[in-house]
């Protein structure tokens, strides 16, 4: 069985490919756009086009596989009677909102239920929604083959890996008259207050969000050939992500003031006197020895990911870390609260668990332990793209 994979760098590609082989599969990859982000759409057509089209009539591959959405990848597949499956690994991903959408080609896979009931009724055959999942085997190996200056180097009290939105949040450009940036503020502090729900997109009006993104220099616009949604895009791609910003930026410095945290991000932490600026971590090689030898890992979901569950969750766990994150809608139906991991519902009750559980370090492992047990039975990759090829071909 052979596929072909497109690819233009996510650090999920190489889990997945590994996962694909696993499971048999002769991998064609793709790999020009990696290396060259100026590429035109025509250009990739072109790239793609070489490698799909039938030979003497014969087809290659059996499918072809990216992560996130490529509306022209879609097209084409389309025309070449070729399935293509989707991992939406990413929220807000624009590119939804093309037309190609829904193509009877595309096999499209949504974490987050709420992305799902937006999308399905586009295409209700050719979408799904499904968990996302970690590469076990890996973190294994990385975590085992660690030695004990490596150990030391990455072990911490609270450790926390990622940006806090500040230095790319598109809602710092705003340039909104006094009543409208009333409106926002008081909305962002809000849904600041609330965890398991989303409701910014359902509380602005049309007008908000035109008004919004006139306002806006260098704001996004719906190319052609695409189904615009502008209260869909000022909710999710500018007011969610201002509101992950200051989770980020209250609870770190909250943190920080009381315990010992570390940081591993690119962006600037300043205003965080007393929290350890690590800088970047490298995602293969030093993040899982990271998540393992933190006492307690934080995880800030992106408030534009509205009820699933993020990749650094699965990551987490499936390196034996023990987890803090904050509460999400569909946490429940995945994993166990308080025996696979903890959520927090405020600022004052994630503090409250930093302090418990950095002193009961055996409740703590044993949290870790089944976190991992949960995972790589049930969340590997091996067994998330088993359960994708059964949706994808049923018939099969």
């Amino acid at each position: 069985m052979k596929m072909f994979i497109y690819r233009y760098g996510s650090i999920c590609e190489p889990d997945v490919i590994d996962g694909w082989k696993r499971l048999g599969f002769e991998v064609d990859e793709e790999t020009t756009e990696m290396n060259n982000k100026n590429l035109l759409p025509s250009d990739c057509i072109q790239l793609a086009s070489r490698k799909l089209t039938p030979v003497n009539g014969i087809q290659k591959y059996m499918f072809v596989f990216t992560i996130n959405f490529f509306p022209w990848l879609s097209d084409l597949c389309n025309i070449l009677k070729l399935p293509y499956l989707s991992l939406i690994v990413d929220s807000p991903v624009l590119e939804l909102y093309a037309n190609a959408l829904k193509n009877p080609c595309n096999r499209i896979f949504l974490f987050d239920r709420e992305l799902y009931n937006e999308f399905a009724p586009k295409n209700p055959s050719c979408v799904f929604h499904i968990p996302l999942a970690t590469n076990c085997v890996r973190n294994d190996q990385v975590i085992a083959s660690a030695d004990a200056r490596a150990k030391n180097k990455f072990s911490s009290d609270i450790s926390f890996i990622g940006s806090t939105y500040a230095e790319k949040c598109p809602f710092n450009r705003a340039k909104l008259a006094e009543y409208e940036r009333g409106f926002a503020d008081g909305l962002i502090e809000a849904q600041l207050k609330v965890y398991g729900y989303n409701f910014i997109e359902n509380i602005i009006s049309d007008s908000f969000a035109k008004t919004f993104l006139k306002c806006t220099p260098g704001s996004y616009r719906f190319p052609e050939g695409y189904e615009g949604n502008d209260k869909a895009l000022v909710a999710q791609q500018y007011i969610s992500v201002k509101v992950a910003e200051q989770e980020r930026l209250r609870a770190l410095r909250m943190l920080s003031d009381s315990f010992d945290v570390d940081i591993y991000t690119g962006s600037d932490t300043s205003s965080m006197p007393h929290i350890h600026n690590k800088g970047f971590a490298k995602s293969l090689e030093e993040m899982p020895i990271i998540f393992h030898e933190s006492k307690i890992n934080l995880n800030i979901t992106a408030k534009s990911i509205r009820s699933g569950l993020s990749l650094r969750v699965f990551d987490v766990l499936g390196c034996g870390g023990f987890l803090i994150t904050n509460y999400q809608g569909e946490l429940p139906e995945v994993f166990e609260i308080g025996r696979d991991l903890i959520a927090y519902e405020s600022m004052e009750h994630l503090k409250e668990l930093c302090a418990y559980y950095l002193e009961h370090d055996e409740e703590r492992q044993e949290i870790a332990r089944n976190g991992y047990e949960k995972v790589n039975q049930l969340h590997t990759y091996d067994v998330r793209l088993v359960q994708m090829l059964d949706m994808a071909f049923p018939e099969v």
